[in-house]
């Protein structure tokens, strides 16, 4: 199979081997369901609660604080979904750049009485603090901003924001997929400021598919989306996918351990991919804020994104026009359209997401590989003009 140079980590992630090992187990010989009261069901029990403890340790939390759901799609979805059946309707808060498992289900409200704000973003990505203040006067019940973007990978600056909003009485959630692993997360020290939810994805971090958890304050009340054996304390029924369990666990406790160490190469190949990217005519998106240390996010303007990608896949580089997750849809970012970028300049916007894997010689070669490219492109478009 060809295999290009991988450059799209923000997407998914190559399964750490120590983490495949540590599933292994659990779909051969320990196959037990863990609500089992006998031997096989206990080994189950205890590899869940041992994962639970790693989450946890990994971002801050206590163990009774994590539950297990099938990805970040499903923690998002439980949370507002959750909290708002537990609340008499009102005014719902998120910000104009969250994923779509945010946005759509805090739309999907709106048909149940909810009202629903978004929060205006500034040029580079960052909430607007003022539009904020001024929808904190409205008495938001739910405010949801997540902590980096998957996109642009910019950083939201989420203490003073938890604050305003715990002073309007708001419960707070972040979708911290794209940050756990990247950056020191601290869900403690948030949940000090006015965070009571935040959302993690184990194959974002080297971890299965199947496996992410809701870290929850205890204090928020949430109908399940899921009624029926009442695991997870009763707020994810089914039967759990240990193997998959266990290995969010040992993900999260590796991506805990490497992060500082492997923020620095990161931040370098990420400035050698800006400079040459500068140097080829682009633009780059929220250059000006704080992002995270693996993430370039551009557009020639000239050029469109799907097709660049394509071109690119073929020379032997996986890169990402706008999100993974919604890349079927034809549209600009919506991401970029909040940051008031040009539909047309929006329409060629391409990520490049770095991960362990990568090398400062993956750089060079997917820079001269974009040279080329992007020079054909040109004059097959000077052509057609």
């Amino acid at each position: 199979m060809f295999a290009p140079v991988y450059l799209d980590h923000n997407a998914s992630t190559p399964p750490d081997p120590e983490v495949l090992e540590a599933m292994l187990p659990y779909l051969s010989g320990q196959f037990g369901n863990a609500s089992s009261r006998h031997e096989y069901g206990r080994a189950a029990r205890w590899a869940i609660d041992e994962a639970r403890s790693q989450v946890a340790a990994a971002v801050g939390a206590h163990a009774s604080e994590v539950v297990f759901v099938s990805g970040g799609s499903e923690a998002n979805n439980l949370l507002i979904k959750g909290a708002a059946a537990c609340l008499k309707p009102g005014l719902l808060a998120v910000s104009a750049i969250e994923h779509p498992c945010v946005i759509k289900p805090a739309e999907q409200l709106c048909k149940r009485g909810w009202t629903l704000e978004k929060l205006a973003v500034d040029a580079n990505g960052r909430v607007d603090i003022n539009n904020f203040a001024m929808i904190m006067t409205r008495k938001p019940k739910i405010v949801s901003v997540m902590l980096a973007n998957n996109e642009t990978g910019v950083l939201q600056d989420l203490e003073p924001l938890a604050e305003h909003a715990r002073m309007a009485g708001a419960w707070f959630h972040t979708d911290a997929v794209q940050a756990v692993g990247k950056l020191a997360v601290d869900f403690r020290r948030l949940n000090a400021a006015g965070v009571h939810a935040l959302t993690l994805s184990a194959h974002k971090i080297g971890g299965p598919k199947g496996a992410a958890a809701l870290v929850l304050d205890k204090r928020v009340e949430l109908e399940p989306l899921i009624a029926g054996g009442g695991q997870e304390r009763g707020l994810r029924s089914g039967t759990e996918n240990v193997a998959a369990i266990v290995g969010c666990g040992v993900a999260c406790t590796l991506a805990a351990e490497r992060q500082a160490k492997l923020a620095k190469p990161l931040l370098e190949m990420r400035r050698r991919l800006e400079a040459g990217l500068i140097a080829l005519g682009a633009t780059l998106f929220g250059q000006a804020a704080e992002r995270l240390p693996n993430t370039v996010y551009f557009s020639f303007p000239e050029l469109d994104g799907e097709t660049l990608v394509g071109h690119l896949d073929r020379a032997g580089y996986a890169v990402a026009s706008g999100a993974a997750c919604s890349s079927a849809n034809p549209e600009p970012s919506h991401v970029l359209r909040a940051m008031g970028v040009d539909p047309e300049l929006a329409r060629g916007a391409v990520r490049i997401s770095l991960g362990a894997g990568n090398r400062k010689e993956h750089v060079a070669g997917f820079l001269e590989t974009l040279r080329a490219t992007v020079a054909g492109l040109r004059r097959l478009t000077a052509m057609t003009a």
